[in-house]
């Protein structure tokens, strides 16, 4: 076997005309988890997978996505977009000993910690992550605060996903980015390598009790919206495979739901087709197997899959506007993946939701916390009173805000 090229493993061709989907084939060496890493990839760079074909051997994989831009979307970046693909697929080198069960774990990113004073304007913030997010910045952890005196001290604790924070020229790059979004509202940006810990997520900094607001009840579905998702599975249709057959309404990051459930039980996909239908309703049909390359037999473990896989479609992300006394609190809550990945550009649909709905933010933060048995990543959103009052529209920021997580007009 010869040496793949980079356009042999990732390939992204643009439709005939206008309007037409963008069409991104990965040809590589196959492992554990790589659609889910795949499908978080082309969520994160802003697009809709209308059609999904994917199919691999054990040791080979094959997938076709047929992607298109987002309702609200930033100018995709096709080129940064391709490296990012390659940077997740196993090497050529590796398909010998694919069937090894170990795997070298990746070297964890260096936080570095950016701290961005400025005078507050509405959708100040929203305009900052949406730079962090053409800059290739993963925001891991944020606290944002408003002085009496009308100034915002952000402070950001960012990865890079290009590895070039430790550079004065990609500094550079970055402060003078944000420099010309927020033109001369900006007063100073910094930008310096911190202690991981200090980024990190895991412990919130608020005593709330979100167990008390994302309940497992509420959380793992609405029992009327039961209906519009149906989750199947059958041993009959292969001779070596369970097959999973799903219904359900379209939403933002679907085919990423299921393949993070599906990684997350380690579960391989062996062949694969998801297709959405006039950008409401999609169906797919998922050949499976277990780590051990066997059916999935136990009628308890087929149970908690469909269940699981129900709930994802249901309700992927938890959205609530609460009083804090006089105050008003927008909490946004998604499912941590095993790997311990958040779900990407949540921050960046609720800070232009709420751009859109003319509503400034006083303070934000983000934090993990154990809701039940599972990892959860929870954005707090207190929100500016503008003197007009809140309380009327509370209704209607939970309803935008949910609509642009979903991407539901």
């Amino acid at each position: 076997m010869g040496i793949q090229s980079d356009d042999d493993v990732v390939l992204i061709r643009n439709g005939h005309k206008e309007g037409d989907p963008t069409v991104i084939t990965v040809n590589c060496p196959d492992k554990t988890g790589l659609g889910c890493d795949v499908c978080r990839l082309i969520l994160q760079f802003g697009l809709s997978i209308t059609r999904g074909d994917f199919s691999t051997d054990g040791k080979w994989c094959y997938l076709v996505f047929w992607v298109v831009p987002r309702p609200h979307n930033r100018p995709i970046r096709w080129s940064s977009l391709k490296k990012r693909l390659l940077s997740v697929c196993p090497s050529c080198s590796s398909a010998a000993s694919l069937y090894l069960p170990q795997d070298v774990p990746a070297r964890p990113s260096e936080v570095y910690l950016l701290k961005l004073c400025s005078f507050d304007r509405r959708g100040l913030l929203h305009d900052v992550t949406e730079a962090l997010c053409e800059l290739e910045l993963t925001i891991r952890k944020v606290k944002v605060s408003t002085t009496p005196d009308g100034s915002v001290m952000d402070l950001f604790f960012v990865t890079d996903t290009r590895e070039q924070l430790h550079t004065e020229k990609r500094r550079a790059e970055t402060c003078e980015r944000l420099r010309s979004v927020l033109g001369g509202s900006m007063i100073s940006c910094e930008l310096e390598l911190v202690d991981p810990e200090m980024g990190n997520c895991q412990q919130a900094s608020s005593s709330c009790d979100f167990t008390s607001l994302f309940t497992e009840q509420t959380t793992y579905g609405n029992q009327n919206s039961d209906a519009n998702v149906s989750v199947t599975i059958d041993n009959s249709l292969s001779p070596s495979h369970t097959v999973v057959q799903i219904l359900c309404c379209d939403h933002k990051g679907l085919l990423y739901d299921v393949m993070r459930t599906l990684k997350d039980y380690n579960i391989q996909v062996c062949y694969g087709r998801f297709t959405s239908k006039d950008n409401s309703n999609c169906e797919g049909e998922l050949f499976i197997v277990q780590a051990d390359g066997k059916k999935i037999i136990d009628t308890e473990k087929q149970r908690a899959l469909c269940s699981r896989l129900r709930t994802e479609l249901l309700q992927p992300l938890q959205v609530k506007v609460v009083s804090r006394g006089p105050d008003t609190e927008l909490l946004v809550a998604n499912v941590v993946e095993l790997g311990g990945r958040g779900r990407p550009l949540v921050f960046y649909d609720i800070t232009l939701a709420l751009k859109n709905l003319k509503i400034c933010i006083f303070l934000a933060e983000i934090a993990r916390h154990m809701i039940g048995n599972r990892e959860w990543e929870v954005y707090r959103i207190l929100l500016l009173d503008d003197g007009h009052g809140l309380f009327g529209v509370r209704n209607k920021i939970e309803e935008e805000v949910r609509k642009m997580l979903m991407g539901r007009d």
